[in-house]
């Protein structure tokens, strides 16, 4: 996957997810809850949000002191964490880009890569762009990765034969060596939003000693 300078999307994928967002006018800027959970106990250092979306847990995480790299292909997403960022004072430390994640990949080495609801009605090769994410970290990093685990009221996805991965397939998918990896959770919390829904939570670590590439 290509680390350079990442180009302006022009696939349909970036024209869903920018029409999207600019028929929003009122964003969700709550962190999400299992991100909050899992930062809650470490020390600020940099983080990659893929998919930052409206940019919650960018903020939630640069007004802990993170030094965050916000990543979204739609253009109005980028350019509004970008404004937030400002508008709160914390510039120095938000860098927004816009990647259209099945071309480009941020550059950069990450002690924390968030994928939260890491989801799209297009072709995306996720494996890929997950394996890309863990190979990011450095030494002792984390990847968080939380899908759907059931089919929520608001999703775009109403199929209701739709299959969620478990955090065991994604594990599996990612074909990461246990010598340098740990999944340190992999689980299926419920919690209750306007229904009743299931997450699917992955969180893996690299080993302390291990180099990265």
């Amino acid at each position: 996957m290509d680390s350079t300078q990442p180009q302006r999307p022009t696939t349909d994928a970036a024209l869903f997810w920018e029409r999207y967002y600019r028929a929003r006018r009122a964003w969700d800027t709550h962190v999400n809850p299992l991100l909050a959970e899992t930062v809650a106990p470490l020390s600020p250092g940099t983080a990659l949000d893929l998919g930052c979306g409206a940019g919650g847990d960018t903020v939630w995480l640069a007004q802990r002191g993170w030094r965050v790299t916000a990543v979204d292909i739609s253009t109005t997403a980028v350019e509004r964490v970008r404004r937030r960022a400002r508008e709160l004072g914390l510039e120095d430390r938000v860098t927004a880009e816009q990647h259209d994640l099945a071309g480009s990949f941020p550059a950069g080495e990450f002690d924390l890569v968030s994928a939260q609801y890491f989801h799209t009605p297009f072709p995306l090769a996720r494996v890929q762009v997950l394996r890309a994410a863990v190979q990011a970290l450095r030494p002792g990093g984390l990847l968080l990765v939380v899908d759907h685990g059931s089919t929520a009221p608001w999703s775009w996805n109403q199929d209701p034969g739709a299959h969620h991965p478990t955090p065991r397939e994604v594990a599996a998918d990612l074909d990461l060596d246990p010598e340098d990896w740990s999944v340190l959770r992999a689980d299926t919390p419920s919690r209750l939003a306007t229904a009743t829904v299931v997450d699917n939570v992955l969180l893996v670590q690299r080993a302390a000693g291990t180099v990265t590439r």
